[in-house]
């Protein structure tokens, strides 16, 4: 999987075309000239996401209505697919070679995993975070899983509505019962299948897991239920079945729902220790680098090829020893885009790579060190 090129239009203050090299790409300019943009550009063209914002029209160029990201993606030696995504106002679509397509046909065509600071609140933000962390890395593989995703969120939704609901009216215990009942077998079918998914997942991270690649304390992981404890997690829709008629009085109560996997947990510890609270910022940075290549992993092992690697800032984040590790770790493995402004990391790390220099969105000078 390689992407051979980028044209973007009205999408922030981008305009023009970038042709990639297959190894490392450095996106180099000044503050406030673009480089991120071009990231998050590539990000959008792999994922349909952007990771600076959930609002795409945001991401149009100011006073225009219509932005376009296209890339031609190279899946073998004999095929070459255009993939784009138009933006305008809320609607966002897809298509590929020219062929308007679903979300779940898109999304396998190309991947890209993204290093910056906002990817630390993976490892030091709210378990939100981490479950989306989760849920990308097994879309990533299994497309259709993102269908899970969004018929468990609605299910959910619709729980919270209901409940609040019979909240402000005073219905009694078993009106509520009886009308959560068809919310909570489709949540019950759902959860399961996003349990079962995410464990798997947790179960390849760790079998590819680089515990000590950037220092000598030893990272962990674990998928932490919100039912542990309380039953047999072994047969979890025996157990979910159960929590969900004992809670309906606490959910009643609270007004929202209390049982399912919108509430579980991704356990990340180093030499046994909680990352989140006693990781120094070091750790952090290593801890997430560690477990983004363990997801690059587990998607080669899946697909036989790897996908995009963006470090955005990189030496604002990272020291030059870990960039050093990290550069000769995906040497001949990914396609990587970084960007900097800094002309001492060009003279560090610049050999064999293709040089972008962006000033006010469009590329000023390319070269090849």
């Amino acid at each position: 999987m390689l992407l051979e090129s980028l044209e973007a239009q009205n999408f922030r203050n981008l305009n023009g075309k970038l042709n990639f090299s297959n190894k490392l790409n450095i996106i180099f300019g000044e503050n406030g000239q673009g480089k991120t943009n071009w990231l998050e550009a590539i990000y959008l063209l792999a994922t349909t996401k952007s990771f600076k914002t959930q609002r795409l029209q945001e991401a149009v160029k100011f006073d225009e209505t219509l932005a376009i990201v296209r890339g031609a993606v190279r899946k073998s030696e004999e095929i070459t697919r255009t993939l784009q995504v138009a933006i305008e106002g809320n609607t966002k679509s897809l298509s590929i070679n020219n062929k308007k397509e679903t979300v779940n046909r898109y999304l396998g065509e190309l991947h890209a995993v993204n290093f910056n600071s906002d990817e630390l609140e993976i490892v030091r933000g709210t378990p939100e975070f981490r479950r989306k962390f989760l849920d990308g890395g097994i879309v990533s593989i299994y497309p259709p899983f993102i269908q899970t995703l969004t018929d468990y969120n609605r299910v959910i939704k619709q729980k919270n509505t209901l409940l609040q609901s019979a909240q402000d009216n005073g219905f009694s215990l078993e009106k509520v019962s009886e009308l959560l009942e068809p919310w909570n077998e489709q949540l019950l079918n759902l959860a399961s299948r996003i349990h079962k998914a995410r464990i798997r997942y947790v179960e390849r991270l760790n079998e590819v897991l680089q515990k000590k690649l950037f220092g000598k304390e030893e990272i962990l992981i674990r998928y932490v239920s919100s039912l542990e404890g309380k039953g047999d997690l072994s047969d979890f829709s025996a157990l979910l079945e159960e929590r969900l008629k004992l809670r309906v009085q606490a959910e009643l109560a609270a007004g929202h729902a209390l049982i399912g996997t919108h509430r579980d947990e991704l356990e990340i510890s180093f030499d046994g220790h909680d990352l989140r609270k006693y990781g120094s910022s070091g750790q952090q940075r290593s801890a997430l680098l560690i477990l983004q290549l363990a997801t690059v992993s587990v998607y080669f092992e899946q697909n036989q090829e790897y996908p995009l690697f963006l470090l955005d800032d990189i030496d604002a984040e990272l020291d030059y020893k870990r960039i050093g590790q990290l550069l000769e770790f995906l040497s001949d493995k990914t396609q990587t885009f970084v960007t900097t402004s800094k002309e001492s990391f060009i003279e560090k790390f610049g050999a064999n790579a293709k040089i972008f220099t962006i000033e006010n969105g469009t590329f000023a000078e390319t070269r090849t060190e």
